[in-house]
């Protein structure tokens, strides 16, 4: 038997960071929604009891340092499952791009290996299995768009933003997330986006509030660290995006456009120096 499950990618419409907590985490406050671009994991099971990954991108670990072998590896541990696996990454979405493959990959991982075995996992169980593994699993469990608080973990959903096209544009550099959040000071964060006014901006389906409300408390040390994001963004503001914004620790840049017939020009105008460029649309 085989099991095919879709990882799309996420974006943070919003990115707020309150407090460093005790437990050594950041506490947040951010509001994301997913994307069509997506990895598609392949499962089938195995007669013996192991965990074998492959894929087909050169530049991705298949040991226990992937997220969904960890995954596999934790489903197969808690629910003492006797049977292997073999899962097959199609990789599409950028690594260490600040839009949630990894993650996206071990839900996938999860939801797919519940079906596989049968196990009859709950959604509010997988999304706690999730949570061992990454503050942006649970909520690439669900998908959709949510707000995530604590440190990623405690999700509200809310409903789909309007719908408009995103390009994205990678610069071809990799960001760690802990060296991002180990620079940021939370006591000079100058500005912090307003999640209300992001949250009416999505009930009310008003493109342009969204495009005004975007922001990231993320992005200013991101780009200290790194000037060719701050490129990105300049870039796609000149080219005509009705708002841009640094998904999650980054280096990815993300441009909202409500008029198809700017895509074009965008997406040729950043494939002049970023290999990594896609035109995708919003999932709804």
């Amino acid at each position: 038997m085989t099991i095919y499950e879709k990882a799309p990618a996420k974006i943070n419409l919003s990115l707020d960071v309150l407090r460093k907590r005790d437990d050594g985490y950041h506490e947040v406050e951010m509001i994301m929604t997913m994307v069509d671009l997506a990895d598609r994991i392949e499962m089938q099971e195995l007669p013996r009891d192991t965990i074998i990954i492959s894929s087909q991108a050169g530049y991705i670990p298949l040991d226990e340092k992937n997220l969904a072998f960890q995954a596999a590896r934790l489903i197969k541990d808690r629910y003492e499952v006797k049977q292997g696996v073999y899962i097959h990454l199609d990789k599409n979405i950028p690594v260490a791009a600040g839009l949630a493959g990894g993650s996206s990959d071990a839900a996938a991982t999860l939801r797919g290996l519940n079906r596989l075995w049968g196990l009859g996992i709950t959604m509010d169980e997988l999304k706690a299995l999730g949570a061992e593994l990454g503050s942006d699993v649970p909520f690439c469990v669900t998908g959709g768009t949510a707000v995530a608080r604590g440190r990623g973990e405690v999700l509200e959903p809310v409903g789909a933003p309007p719908q408009c096209w995103v390009v994205l544009a990678k610069p071809p550099i990799n960001v760690s997330t802990s060296e991002i959040y180990g620079k940021l000071n939370v006591g000079e964060i100058p500005h912090r986006p307003s999640i209300p006014a992001m949250l009416e901006a999505i009930r009310s389906k008003d493109f342009d509030a969204m495009c005004a409300n975007l922001g990231n408390v993320l992005e200013d040390v991101t780009m200290k660290l790194y000037p060719e994001v701050r490129h990105v963004k300049e870039c796609m503001l000149k080219l005509g995006a009705d708002g841009v914004l640094m998904s999650g620790s980054g280096p990815t840049v993300f441009g909202l456009v409500a008029k198809e017939a700017k895509v074009p020009r965008l997406y040729n105008g950043l494939r002049g120096f970023c290999k990594e460029v896609y035109a995708v649309r919003m999932l709804v």
